[in-house]
Order: structure tokens, then C-alpha cells, then sequence
């Protein structure tokens, strides 16, 4: 089971607590991950990526090991903690404004 950690607007999205699990097929990746999470949570479909194009939304980050994937391919593989549940996969809310 992935720990999957979700910012406060999707937790009530999809009515949850700030920490959820999913069952993620290996190898475990990014792409996984989010599949796995829109499958148990159908509200958060289309809310971390689009639709579409499958590209995360702009003001969302991922993070695990504290590093930042964001930027890292959909279907490179996670860290070993997070595949063996030692450390969280984290969607965090990025900050704008001025």
C-alpha cells in the first residue's frame, strides 16, 4: 500500500483524512499512484491532473523523500521508502499571490 499525504482542498473533495492508502501495481510510479488515487476517489478526477493532456495542474507539487518530483516523468519509478510505505507520497498545494 501507497501512504499518499493530500492538501486540505482535496481532502474534503474527496472526504477524507490527510492521509490516505492506495494499492499500487509495480513497478510503482507517479502515473500509478495518481490512477490508483482517481480510481478510489472519483472527485479528485481531473483535479491533480488535467483530463486531457494527463499533466499535473499547475499549483500542485509531489514530493517524496524530500524531493520534488514534479517535474520528474509519470512513469519513473518511486523511491524504495515510499514503495515499501516507510515514507509518504505527498501532493502539497503551492503557494501564489503577491
Amino acid at each position: 500500500m501507497i501512504r499518499v499525504v493530500l492538501p486540505p482542498n482535496l481532502r474534503t473533495l474527496a472526504g477524507v483524512g490527510r492521509e490516505v492508502q492506495v494499492e499500487v501495481a509495480e513497478p510503482v510510479t507517479q502515473r500509478g499512484v495518481l490512477d490508483a488515487l482517481e480510481t478510489a476517489y472519483p472527485a479528485l478526477l481531473g483535479t491533480i491532473r488535467d483530463r486531457s493532456s494527463q499533466r499535473r495542474r499547475p499549483l500542485l507539487r509531489f514530493f517524496a523523500c524530500e524531493e520534488d518530483l514534479s517535474d520528474e516523468e509519470p512513469d519513473t519509478p518511486l523511491p524504495e521508502p515510499v514503495v515499501a510505505g516507510k515514507e509518504p507520497y505527498l501532493i502539497v498545494g503551492a503557494m501564489s499571490g503577491g
